[in-house]
């Protein structure tokens, strides 16, 4: 398999989309958030000082899956038609999951977009929740389903973080 962000040159470009068929994409990233107990009781009965920590980061997570191509050199601008970001709180670990799933119409696929909103939604929750746990750790950052274009299905086979 060849990058296709490279011309004959080495140099980096943007991908031309314009001959791709317009059909429906979707993707689907997940990733996780690590927190101390008392950080996670403090989630869980909203009662972090700076607000409703899973509600900002979701609105968090929606804004940046929208602005993915102002912050990955080479994405294209595309026009999504949904973006949502869900929480699976896990107690025994200490830990929350998020997922972004995100779609539109279009000539290229959507899971940086995914990937980004995922992103976002957990620095948030780092940003806000920082004052109570400094050791929070972010991690598990990927895509586990993406359909649409010719590439067809992807499913992550693993199961979730």
């Amino acid at each position: 398999m060849e990058f296709t962000h490279f011309d004959e040159q080495g140099n980096a470009v943007m991908v031309d989309v314009s001959d791709k068929d317009i059909t429906q994409r979707m993707a689907v990233a997940e990733g996780s958030i690590t927190v101390s107990e008392e950080c996670y009781q403090k989630i869980d009965q909203g009662d972090v000082k700076k607000g409703d920590v899973l509600g900002v980061a979701r609105i968090a997570g929606i804004m940046g899956a929208k602005k993915t191509s102002e912050l990955i050199p080479l994405c294209h601008i595309l026009n999504l038609t949904k973006v949502t970001v869900d929480f699976v709180k896990e107690p025994e670990a200490c830990r929350i999951r998020a997922l972004c799933t995100v779609k539109c119409t279009g000539r290229t696929g959507v899971e940086m977009e995914a990937l980004t909103g995922v992103s976002t939604a957990l620095l948030t929750i780092y940003d806000m929740c920082k004052a109570i746990d400094r050791s929070m750790e972010i991690s598990g950052i990927h895509l586990v389903h993406k359909e649409g274009g010719a590439s067809g299905v992807f499913d992550r086979q693993e199961e979730s973080v």
